[in-house]
């Protein structure tokens, strides 16, 4: 019994009502009514949630008996207790019986159980709840009936009481201390609001490891299933629903099945399994030594078990072993010793001592019969060390405990119980340890568990490339020959991209680990501390310089933290509301509750500013429109990753949340690099095939890389069609960020015919290249378009051929020629984004807001063409591109910007009024035409 305890918390009061049960109708009503009445109106006073249970000990004065001791009582009919509660329209003031009705709930009858006895024996509870909406500036006096032996009828106090909550008791206010007591209503009112707003907030706690619990129990934390352990199941109703999520079963050693569902054989969990395995099916009866059904009895029971047994155990049997009829007690003790006669034949005289796990499977509401069960292997086994039980309701749960903890505490019952995981969680993490051929993929859940990602439930949320969190597990290692696992590392180390796969050889060891800059865990660490906000949708970002190893960063981020959050890398070719839609499906995918669901950590690269924060808003604006309750983390972490020239000032002007990573390496960073340089000597790898490697070793040495260019370069045929290619992708490489030429214009280029995606070629493309472009190009596929494509290793490296192939030819010239190459621009595939960076080459400017280093008038090409030869070079090359992209208004503003700042100012209103013709209204254009006039 408890005193008022913070309001929402419910105060205590026991009644033993042994006694009052055994009284007739009217007299059990009227005691049962006047102590609930009291309780309930003290509570609705002091505004306290409260609940009175009827057959717990109240006096220690009954000798026997302990306070607070469970009894229970005999209940005849429970519309007795129900219809007592309309003495409320007696006792309360017409005012607030409607009130009354609504804060004092029915009677919830409680079934007590007792391994001694027989007996159907009930706690009785009636809880009471003054919401602030109903109670406001009420007060609640009551009378209370008392039944009068005399007259043989129930009468009601002479007076209306005000009672409160006095420690553990309900007592009456006192005459002269009412006023005061109405006085304070409204403060009482206060502080029951607070307190249900408090009690509202949703207290998130740090979910238990319930992944690593159900592998120790089940499998001792080994990574696969011990062969030689047997399992005996226990089980109940299997809903048709979770058949799908109990696959795993077909795969464990199954000894044999305690199944208390009725319907087991024709649609449950019986009829699935015995598709996949023989099987021999007996009733509890077969235990019987007295059997004469046919089965085995006695010591042949030995052979019950050279297949899977499945014994059931709820189909009532008119006839026993002795042919003669019984009642339902006498099936039910029956039935409770043959289950002890099958479970003692099992451990004593069949499987040997910890050669078993008994796995208790609670798929529906908890009956006594399957807890019997449990109390017979918790004797047998001498405790709980070898039994396991799993239950996705936390309803079917409590009531199990509530049962089982007659044998063991509640406590000791937690300890081999993995409660609350979803079945499909279950069945996943369990498939992990299962040897098998085709692996599904798999994602993290909140209980800290895997839940299955299904090929079709991935390819529904197509703009997100997942992230599982067995990555890549599904590889056969011991198909993978040598030649195809250093191709895959000479790939990254000569400046192609990072995938997955490397990170998972090099945690296999299969393949050199891969360096972690110190950057690496500068962004660890505030990643956590993003992750301890409150944020819906927090950033996170790196800025860095080309080819020091960024994007590495951004992914090696990922990778640590894939099975401990859900994690993506945005396809940024998919409009914002889609990524958003698809973003908050993979969040809430297979969580039970969404409140609790783990934060979705989604990696942007070489995004457009615009395109992010419109990602941002999507998923702000989604977040507050689906989610009522507030998280105590973030729903979504951006992990932005973007190229600049100068990474060190944009983290200066936001250092809380971003990280830099330059070419300039720390000393224990040249130390890791040239430590891993040599182990690369070591297995003969030439420095060519890892140029991007050597050139992190190198800091990007300006005179190194001219003097490594320069080597690579000599002897080469400067009039051969691939040469002339590497030209034009160094020119687009150098000046355009991200720029690359799609495998398919190359291969037209070079005259190799025309290629479709996603049919065989018939040639090799890398053969038909001379052996300085193999050197220096680097074949790709992009992962937002999927177009195979070709760029050189790095943009430096673009630099330099740029220059030492251009000999005395200006850029201009180059660009020249390249724009009249019909083969080209009349390519169909990938056409769009090799316009767009023409378009870039000549019209888009530096800023420094996009981490640039400086803010151009022009782009970076014409502002060179400019400055390297003469404007009339670079107004004639900007007219030439004009004309080919299709007259682009924009082109005819940067014409016009070109002409008035060479004070050319009829020219420039010339293309100023071409451009204005095209776009009217464009603020921009406008702006132009202004500044010509100017």
């Amino acid at each position: 019994e408890s005193g008022v305890n913070g309001l929402i918390t419910p105060c205590h009061e026991y009644k033993s009502f042994a006694i009052a049960a055994e009284l007739n109708r009217s007299q059990l009503q009227s005691k049962f009514a006047c102590e609930v009445i009291r309780f309930a109106s003290a509570c609705m006073n002091i505004r306290t949630n409260g609940t009175i249970h009827f057959g717990i000990m109240d006096s220690v004065e009954d000798t026997g008996w302990k306070h607070g001791q469970i009894v229970g009582i005999e209940v005849k009919e429970r519309e007795y207790y129900v219809d007592a509660l309309d003495y409320i329209e007696k006792c309360f003031s017409e005012n607030v019986q409607e009130i009354a009705r609504k804060c004092i709930h029915p009677p919830v009858f409680v079934e007590v159980i007792s391994r001694d006895s027989q007996e159907q024996r009930f706690v009785v509870e009636v809880d009471i709840e003054p919401a602030s909406s109903l109670v406001k500036n009420r007060f609640f006096e009551v009378y209370l009936p008392k039944y009068n032996e005399g007259s043989k009828k129930v009468t009601l106090t002479k007076d209306r009481a005000l009672y409160q909550r006095l420690g553990a008791k309900s007592e009456p206010v006192k005459h002269n201390d009412v006023a005061t007591f109405i006085q304070s209503l409204p403060d009482r009112d206060a502080q029951r609001e607070k307190a249900e707003l408090s009690s509202a907030e949703v207290h998130t706690e740090i979910p238990e490891n319930l992944g690593r619990k159900l592998s120790i129990l089940l499998n001792d934390g080994k990574r696969c299933m011990d062969d030689s352990l047997r399992y005996i199941l226990v089980t109940n109703r299997c809903e048709k629903d979770n058949l799908n999520s109990i696959n795993f079963l077909m795969h464990l050693n199954i000894f044999c099945v305690f199944d208390f569902d009725e319907d087991s054989s024709v649609s449950g969990l019986y009829s699935k399994y015995k598709e996949h395995h023989a099987t021999r099916s007996y009733f509890l009866q077969d235990f019987s030594n007295e059997s004469k059904t046919g089965n085995p009895s006695g010591q042949k029971h030995l052979c019950l078990f050279d297949q899977t047994s499945w014994i059931f155990c709820n189909g009532r049997s008119d006839f026993l072993g002795d042919e003669k009829p019984c009642d339902e007690n006498t099936w039910i003790r029956t039935k409770k010793k043959y289950l002890k006669k099958a479970i003692t034949r099992i451990c004593d005289e069949i499987l040997p001592k910890r050669s078993f796990i008994v796995l208790f499977l609670l798929l529906s509401p908890v009956q006594k019969p399957i807890v019997d069960t449990f109390h017979e292997f918790y004797t047998e086994m001498n405790g709980t060390e070898y039994i396991v039980c799993i239950a996705e309701s936390r309803e079917n749960y409590g009531k199990w405990a509530n049962l089982a903890q007659a044998s063991c505490s509640i406590e000791t019952l937690e300890q081999c119980s993995v409660v609350g995981m979803k079945l499909s969680h279950v069945d996943a993490i369990i498939q992990t340890m299962l040897p098998s051929t085709a692996q599904p993929r798999h994602l993290p859940v909140s209980t800290r568990g895997l839940c299955t990602l299904p090929s079709l439930e991935e390819e529904k949320l197509f703009s997100l490339e997942i992230l599982c969190a067995d990555q890549c597990d599904d590889i056969k290692l011991d198909l993978l020959n040598e030649k195809e696992i250093q191709e895959i590392e000479q790939n990254f180390y000569r400046g192609r991209k990072i995938i997955w796969e490397n990170f998972w050889l090099a945690d296999k060891r299969r393949c050199g680990e891969i360096i972690e800059r110190e950057a690496c865990n500068d962004a660890s660490k505030l990643l956590d501390d993003v992750l301890r906000g409150n944020y819906s949708v927090a950033k996170l970002k790196i800025f860095h310089h080309p080819g020091s190893g960024g994007s590495t960063i951004a992914r090696q981020v990922l990778w640590k933290r894939r099975k401990e959050l859900r994690c993506a890398v945005i396809k940024t070719s998919y409009p914002p509301a889609t990524v958003c839609e698809h973003a908050l499906r993979f969040r809430d995918y297979e969580e039970k509750e969404i409140s609790h669901c783990l934060p979705v950590l989604l990696l942007i690269e070489d995004y457009d500013e615009d395109y992010l924060e419109e990602v941002r808003y999507e998923l702000m604006d989604a977040v507050a429109a689906t989610r009522k309750i507030n998280s105590p983390r973030p729903y979504f972490v951006l992990l932005c990753c973007r190229r600049s020239n100068d990474p060190e000032r944009l983290c200066k002007a936001s250092p809380l949340d971003t990280v830099a990573v330059t070419h300039k390496l720390t000393d224990s960073e040249k130390n890791l690099f040239n430590t891993k340089l040599e182990k690369l000597r070591q297995k003969d790898v030439k420095p060519e095939f890892i140029l991007t490697f050597v050139l992190m070793c190198e800091e990007f040495n300006g005179t190194y890389v001219r003097d490594f260019v320069e080597h690579i370069l000599q002897d080469i045929d400067r009039t051969s069609r691939d040469t002339c290619l590497m030209r034009y992708v160094a020119l687009l490489n150098f000046y355009v960020p991200n720029s690359y030429l799609s495998l398919s214009h190359c291969e037209a280029f070079l005259g190799l015919g025309v290629y479709t995606e996603g049919k065989a070629r018939a040639y090799d493309f890398k053969s038909h290249l001379s052996e300085q472009a193999r050197m220096i190009f680097i074949e790709l596929r992009e992962s937002t378009t999927y177009i195979s494509s070709v760029r050189i290793i790095h943009c430096l490296v673009a630099k330099e051929i740029l220059h030492q192939l251009s000999g005395n030819e200006p850029q201009s010239q180059l660009a020249m020629t390249l724009l009249q190459e019909k083969t080209l621009f009349e390519n169909r595939f990938g056409q769009e984004e090799f316009k767009k960076f023409i378009r870039d080459l000549f019209i888009r400017r530096d800023k420094r807001s996009r981490g640039d280093n400086t803010d151009t008038l022009f782009s970076p090409f014409i502002e060179h063409v400019c400055k390297a030869e003469d404007c009339e070079k670079a107004i004639a090359v900007l007219k030439a591109a004009y004309e080919l992209l299709g007259r682009d208004p924009f082109f005819a503003q940067q014409l016009a910007r070109l002409h008035y700042k060479n004070e050319k100012f009829k020219d420039a209103e010339y293309w100023a009024g071409v451009a204005k013709s095209a776009l009217p209204n464009d603020s921009f254009i406008l702006d132009t035409e202004g500044q010509v006039y100017r």
